[in-house]
């Protein structure tokens, strides 16, 4: 299928799927979110082996008025519950938000910069995250105990964050330490065996997993900072849930490949050897990105073809393979910032999710930009967060009753604070 280039003043990934299903990758798509969201799973979208966990969060049934709301009811409900709720409430959008959601946050940005939007508002009595579950718990260990953290649609997961479990996690701890001894005593230079290293893409169980080891959280925009101070700390990093993330970033800095061995963690020591292990500089943990994993060098080499002089920018969470053909990578915010940056009328070949694709083209017009994965597909959890659910959890404040709460218990809350923190000091080069 050849690509396609995008010009629009219309960057809603909602509306194009409503009016061309086909060239989406499920054309249950262009389904409201409540009609699936009390079935388990990701979602239509999502890819086949993402496999949701028993027990994850579901999302109870959304009362009928929203539900049959129209676009434009929905947008003026939103719109008079921020006003009447004034800076009582802030909005916080991820930048794989679709249109009609992210229009009404009062802050845009990727995993890093929405964690420090979370610790601009103390003040506020509640922080509406249009985000996943993950990073409305990562808010909720950031914001103050007075304030509360709400997830509008609580069936809006990661597949990626659901590929390391606590009990996975702590298994592979225990047989790191059978191989390599006593994980928490440091060598002659001070440096321990292994310092784990999550994902901002991760349970707060994991990053209290972290917290407690002397670890630290990672985002996409400081990543290679944050193996920097890693390194400074332990003979090798225990990288997860994103292995592409890991494996890109390490490589960059020099890492050789055959030191980053892979850990499954369905097999004994992963699937290495116990000198792999000891050998290993970054142990890369089996998980991944359905939406990055899409990716590949064959799409760019089409778009090159098609496009002579394309700028091809992709996201590190994409495989090895295509970090290496594409001409950058970089964060959500790299790309956006990259485009902005570009003084003269340039063709982008973007590999991230199609909301922000769609939206920088529409900002962007002096460009062409179109997305390397022809077919529509955006972030299926993402995507779970609808204009409806919005609207219900705003006005719901108005009332004074607060729905769909997240709140990280105290056990885990005290140590994943402090991995969060050590990230938060870990600042990207600008």
């Amino acid at each position: 299928m050849p690509t396609t280039t995008i010009r629009i003043s219309d960057p809603s990934v909602d509306h194009l799927i409503q009016a061309a299903p086909a060239d989406s990758c499920t054309t249950d798509l262009a389904a409201d979110p409540w009609t699936f969201d009390r079935v388990p799973g990701y979602g239509p979208g999502s890819s086949m082996g993402d496999v949701i966990p028993t027990g994850a969060p579901r999302q109870g049934e959304l009362p009928a008025e929203y539900r049959e709301a129209g676009e434009d009811e929905l947008d003026s409900r939103i719109r008079a519950a921020k006003a009447a709720l004034g800076d009582r409430a802030v909005v916080l959008g991820h930048f794989y938000q679709r249109e009609e959601v992210v229009q009404h946050a009062d802050y845009v940005g990727d995993s890093f910069q929405l964690a420090n939007a979370a610790l601009e508002h103390p003040d506020a009595e509640a922080i509406v995250f249009c985000g996943v579950h993950f990073m409305a718990e990562t808010a909720d260990l950031l914001s103050g105990p007075a304030q509360s953290v709400i997830l509008p649609n609580l069936a809006a997961g990661c597949s990626m964050a659901d590929m390391a479990d606590i009990d996975q996690v702590e298994d592979c701890w225990e047989q790191l330490a059978d191989v390599l001894g006593p994980l928490d005593q440091p060598d002659a230079d001070g440096r321990v065996p292994v310092i784990p290293v999550t994902y901002m893409n991760s349970s707060a169980a994991i990053k209290g997993f972290v917290g407690r080891h002397g670890g630290i959280v990672c985002t996409s925009s400081n990543a290679e900072t944050v193996l920097e101070w890693a390194f400074e700390r332990g003979r090798r990093v225990l990288f997860f849930p994103d292995q592409h993330l890991g494996r890109n970033t390490a490589k960059a800095m020099g890492v050789p490949l055959e030191r980053m061995p892979m850990w499954n963690p369905r097999r004994p020591l992963g699937g290495s050897t116990a000198a792999e292990l000891e050998e290993s500089k970054v142990i890369l943990w089996h998980g991944f990105c359905s939406v990055h994993r899409r990716f590949t060098v064959g799409q760019i080499d089409q778009a090159r073809a098609e496009h002579p002089g394309v700028r091809v920018i992709v996201h590190p969470e994409c495989p090895m393979e295509v970090v290496d053909a594409a001409d950058e990578a970089g964060s959500t915010d790299y790309i956006r910032r990259a485009i902005a940056a570009a003084t003269e009328p340039t063709t982008f070949a973007i590999g991230t999710e199609i909301n922000l694709v769609r939206r920088l083209a529409a900002q962007f017009p002096q460009h062409e930009i179109f997305c390397l994965d022809p077919v529509v597909c955006p972030c299926s959890t993402m995507y779970r967060i609808h204009p409806g659910y919005l609207a219900w959890v705003l006005e719901e404040l108005v009332a004074g009753r607060v729905v769909n709460r997240i709140q990280v218990t105290d056990d885990v809350a005290g140590p994943a604070r402090a991995a969060l923190e050590r990230m938060l000091a870990a600042k990207p080069r600008a």
